[in-house]
């Protein structure tokens, strides 16, 4: 039986760790949705819609993958798409404390819904796209770090903000 997953995140912006793990979740799960989660209780640089544009541009090419973006609890939204398994990224050892206690509420909320952790590969562990932002704005090299489509909109939109 196939398992629909869901690799939900911020992805503001989308970073090639976070493709990184897109590529390798297919391997596993034939059928995966990238999931904007759209949270009011952060300030993301971009709009849920730019996200969803840019990881669509950079996934254009994939098969199996959907991208959709949603608000409110991830197991609702899990279960209105009829998925099991929710995939999350681990770039070091600071992470797994906050997405261990998230995996946990989301198995108490939903106990049919798993949670698969994969570890980010070695050339992308240090790339966070708060990092990217960062380095991005002061006019540092993110090539290699992010697709050349978020290249684009991360010069665009820091020309909005230095005006």
């Amino acid at each position: 039986m196939d398992h629909l997953a869901i690799y939900p995140g911020s992805f503001d912006p989308v970073t090639c760790g976070h493709l990184d793990l897109v590529h390798r979740a297919l391997r596993v799960f034939p059928c995966l949705i990238v999931a904007v989660a759209i949270n009011p209780r952060k300030k993301p640089m971009f709009s849920p819609q730019e996200r969803v544009e840019m990881l669509r541009a950079a996934l254009a090419d994939e098969s199996g993958v959907e991208v959709d973006s949603f608000s409110g609890l991830l197991v609702d939204y899990a279960k209105a798409r009829k998925a099991s398994i929710i995939i999350r990224g681990l770039r070091a050892l600071s992470d797994f404390e906050n997405e261990f206690q998230m995996a946990h509420m989301n198995h108490r909320l939903s106990p049919t819904l798993e949670t698969f952790f994969m570890m980010t590969g070695q050339e992308h562990f240090y790339v966070s796209s708060q990092t990217v932002k960062e380095v991005a704005f002061f006019g540092g090299d993110i090539s290699g770090l992010v697709p050349d489509v978020v290249i684009e909109k991360l010069r665009a939109k820091n020309g909005e903000l230095s005006t």
